[in-house]
């Protein structure tokens, strides 16, 4: 995570806030052009998410679902005012796991990111306010589809998806093979896990979880295992660590075809 000191108009901010931002260091940590994000050192440290009025609602719902789990942040505040929503949460002791230390460990960062997600998917589910994430899913991938937005770019190579055409096909002819039957983080990524010394501390960024097929989550790890590692060599390691008995390829290909169309 990279911290750029910045200083802010606190005017522009709900007032409801106003009293953690005086007298704090401000820096940026943004991440994505979607949202805006900042560390507020002020105590034992706050971050604060702004982006588009109702874009945060699942976030916050979800990030409190799994702080009462033991596994994210505490939400301080949730504002959505005319314009913005704002997502104000204590910060997490330590670093998220594309911080050096723990990326000069690759084997070690690998196994330890597969058994994190086992923890996860072997959680209890039925007291989860997004039951539905696998019909949301599927429909985000149609709706994107239409809206021509294919992008292979940032993908591995190893699904194979050529074209638009190639990926859609898989995803309308075998869409119906996945199930809501695991609670997922939706984004398991390297960045949004934060590990103390390599003691898991929780999770951030918890917008696309719910109920829904583990193979997103697998994805997301094979994915972000890829870009992060700037290898695929963990690929087989991470699968054979989470459990081969568990992973249905037919259903990871579908998951792939949907989440090339974004």
């Amino acid at each position: 995570m990279i911290l750029k000191p910045i200083t802010i108009d606190i005017s522009r901010y709900p007032s409801s806030l106003h009293s953690i931002l005086i007298d704090a260091n401000i820096f940026d940590s943004s991440c994505s052009p979607e949202a805006k994000v900042i560390f507020i050192d002020k105590e034992s440290g706050y971050f604060l998410k702004s982006a588009p009025k109702g874009t945060l609602a699942r976030e916050a719902v979800m990030t409190g679902y799994f702080y009462k789990k033991g596994l994210a942040a505490k939400i301080i505040d949730y504002v959505s005012d005319e314009e913005h929503d704002w997502l104000l949460t204590k910060k997490i002791q330590g670093h998220d796991c594309i911080t050096a230390k723990y990326i000069e460990q690759p084997k070690r960062l690998c196994d330890i990111f597969a058994e994190r997600l086992i923890h996860l998917h072997s959680l209890g589910f039925k007291d989860c306010p997004i039951q539905n994430h696998t019909e949301r899913f599927l429909a985000k991938a149609e709706y994107n589809k239409r809206a021509d937005n294919f992008d292979k770019s940032n993908f591995p190579d190893s699904f194979g998806y050529k074209c638009p055409e190639e990926a859609w096909k898989v995803v309308k002819t075998k869409g119906y093979l996945l199930k809501t039957e695991t609670l997922l983080h939706g984004d398991y990524c390297l960045p949004n896990i934060i590990l103390d010394d390599w003691r898991f501390s929780g999770f951030i960024d918890l917008d696309n979880g719910g109920v829904g097929d583990r193979h997103v989550d697998l994805f997301w790890g094979i994915w972000t295992l890829t870009w992060n590692l700037k290898t695929d060599k963990y690929r087989d390691r991470f699968l054979d660590v989470y459990g081969r008995d568990k992973i249905d390829e037919e259903r990871l290909l579908v998951v792939a075809g949907a989440e090339v169309f974004g």
